[in-house]
């Protein structure tokens, strides 16, 4: 069930190979009740798909866009070219470099083509960036946000409880 009928998220990956990396951040956008989409569009071997979704994606109803790639990790640059809306490029740690050169293909964009940027194979941070920009529109989903970071930091102090009791016993 949705939260809001209107948050709405495309994931977009460069291979169908990367869903394991991206299956993650989906599901957790699905847990904060956004709206997801997810498809196959590679930069390099369909760039006229690519250019059309992005230009298309701000009418289609979307919000926010994670884009994924590896190696050189062209897709969060054209669709970023293509779109008002903002990217999330998720570097796809490849056979290469172990995912840097990913990193850094999408990291150094040029001035005018911003693409925000997370962690190698970070698609679960991509998804909660995703979920902070839109809870600056949908004020559900900032204190869905507030509450799942409330929890995180309840899950630190647990651990950190049990911690003393070890030291203690020592």
């Amino acid at each position: 069930m949705c939260i809001s009928k209107d948050a709405k998220v495309a994931v977009i990956m460069g291979s169908d190979s990367d869903f394991s990396t991206l299956k993650g951040g989906i599901k957790l956008l699905k847990e904060f009740g956004v709206k997801v989409e997810v498809m196959v569009c590679s930069a390099h071997r369909t760039p006229e798909k690519a250019a059309e979704f992005a230009r298309n994606a701000e009418s289609n109803g979307f919000d926010v866009i994670i884009a994924a790639a590896g190696k050189a990790a062209h897709l969060p640059g054209v669709l970023a070219a293509f779109t008002p809306l903002p990217i999330i490029g998720v570097p796809i740690k490849s056979s290469t470099m172990d995912g840097l050169d990913s990193l850094l293909s999408i990291v150094q964009m040029p001035s005018g083509i911003p693409v925000a940027t997370v962690a190698i194979d970070g698609s679960e941070n991509a998804a909660l960036l995703a979920v902070q920009i839109l809870g600056t529109a949908y004020p559900e989903l900032r204190e869905k946000m507030k509450e799942y970071k409330k929890k995180l930091a309840k899950k630190v102090e647990e651990k950190n409880a049990a911690l003393q009791e070890k030291i203690a016993e020592l």
